[in-house]
């Protein structure tokens, strides 16, 4: 065997790559490509190796992007971590700069002005790296709180996925998917935290008076869009106030008996499309008492999402939110009240 040439046991080939990392093999032939982030090995034909070297700056490209530096910066970034070696070119750079980014790599997500947490989490999401997707969800609720976390980190990113899902037939789907599954994970995790390990939260009170009874989270019936309902009742345990999350697409007859038996202090109804939005089911459910003849108690009514947006409620004495640092702060009146 020819001594100068090296064996396939030298190097790892892409497919095996983008296992390790856990991107497509796609994106790595684009960073290849546009940043000449490429194997160091390469034998007759196509056969492509990957060093330990090149491994180490795939890492960190991944680590860069993942906290919001645009794939260009992370690219040279990595490049220059790795000492003067490094395969790189001007002209390679140039072109990468001139060329439109690929979906693997997260580009033409509909973001805007957001946060670089964001546009972070958005790429590792497109990149189906669940690792990055939870350390950023994770970092971000460290860093800002639960609250800001939501509305500028989570909340932008998924409304961008959602939106290149709709405008791009069945592709994306998985990233949407994915996105929403960490996003659910890290909500619940954040809501099972003991308060005060969450940063922007306030700590939980208890004994208090006034009514008393948990707080009912409710979809309405056709309603699938959930994630809101996690987001605030993460919020709300983080205020120790008690929680009875109900999730998607609630029954009737479901909700109804939710509040005969637990005498909520209030009941939130989210609907997230104006068509989903039930002002007969809002009204019934503010109609619903409980206790003993005389001394009867009906909750306050919660319509909370877009989908109830109107220039008046038909509901008189309703409440409708705006965002979840108002609806908390709404709750947690109406429960000491």
């Amino acid at each position: 065997m020819d001594a100068s040439r090296p064996e396939h046991t030298a190097g790892l080939t892409t497919g095996a790559v983008a296992r390790r990392i856990g991107v497509s093999p796609t994106t790595l032939r684009s960073w290849d490509r546009r940043y000449g982030l490429g194997p160091s090995l390469r034998e007759q034909g196509r056969h492509r190796r990957w060093t330990p070297g090149d491994i180490a700056v795939l890492e960190e490209m991944c680590r860069l992007t993942s906290a919001g530096v645009p794939p260009a910066e992370a690219a040279k970034a990595a490049l220059g971590a790795t000492g003067p070696s490094a395969p790189v070119g001007a002209e390679t750079m140039q072109d990468a700069e001139k060329a439109p980014a690929p979906p693997t790599g997260g580009g033409g997500l509909p973001l805007g002005d957001v946060r670089q947490e964001c546009r972070g989490l958005a790429r590792a999401a497109v990149r189906l790296d669940a690792t990055a997707v939870q350390a950023g969800l994770t970092t971000a609720i460290g860093e800002y709180g639960l609250v800001s976390a939501w509305e500028e980190v989570m909340m932008p990113a998924l409304r961008a996925v959602g939106l290149k899902w709709s405008s791009s037939g069945d592709r994306y789907v998985e990233v949407e998917h994915l996105l929403s599954w960490h996003v659910s994970a890290t909500l619940r995790a954040a809501a099972a935290a003991a308060p005060g390990d969450v940063p922007g939260t306030a700590p939980a009170r208890h004994g208090r008076s006034g009514r008393g009874g948990p707080v009912v989270l409710a979809c309405v019936p056709g309603e699938l869009h959930a994630l809101p309902l996690e987001a605030l009742a993460a919020g709300l345990a983080r205020r120790g106030l008690p929680v009875l999350m109900f999730g998607a697409a609630v029954p009737v007859p479901a909700l109804e008996e939710a509040v005969r038996r637990a005498g909520p202090s209030a009941v939130v109804l989210w609907a997230q499309t104006s068509s989903a939005a039930d002002w007969p089911l809002a009204r019934h459910v503010g109609a619903m008492g409980w206790g003993v003849r005389g001394a009867r108690r009906r909750p306050a009514v919660v319509a909370a999402g877009p989908g109830w947006a109107s220039p008046h409620l038909p509901l008189p004495g309703a409440h409708r939110p705006h965002g979840l640092r108002d609806a908390l702060s709404l709750l947690e009146n109406l429960s000491a009240a």
